[in-house]
C-alpha cells in the first residue's frame, strides 16, 4: 500500500456493503445490467455475492448468518 502496510488474507481487496435480503437485491441489480463476478456464496458467517463498480472495483455484497431466513 502507499503507506508501506501489506495487505493481510481476507482484508483490502474490496468494500463490503450489508444487507438484509441478499436474494432479492441480487435480482434487482441484474435487471439493471449490474455486473457480477460469482453467484450468491453460503458460508458459516452469511451469504455474500460479489459485484463489480463501473470502474470494476470489486463491492461485497454480504447478508450475514443471522440475517438469513
Amino acid at each position: 500500500m502507499p503507506d508501506g502496510r501489506v495487505p493481510e488474507p481476507g482484508g483490502w481487496n474490496r468494500l463490503v456493503i450489508k444487507v438484509d435480503d441478499l436474494a432479492s437485491l441480487v435480482e434487482e441489480l441484474k435487471a439493471t445490467g449490474t455486473t457480477f463476478r460469482n453467484e450468491i456464496i453460503s458460508g458459516v458467517g452469511g451469504l455474500q455475492v460479489l459485484v463489480e463498480d463501473p470502474s470494476g472495483n470489486p463491492i461485497e455484497l454480504n447478508q450475514p448468518a443471522e440475517n438469513r431466513p
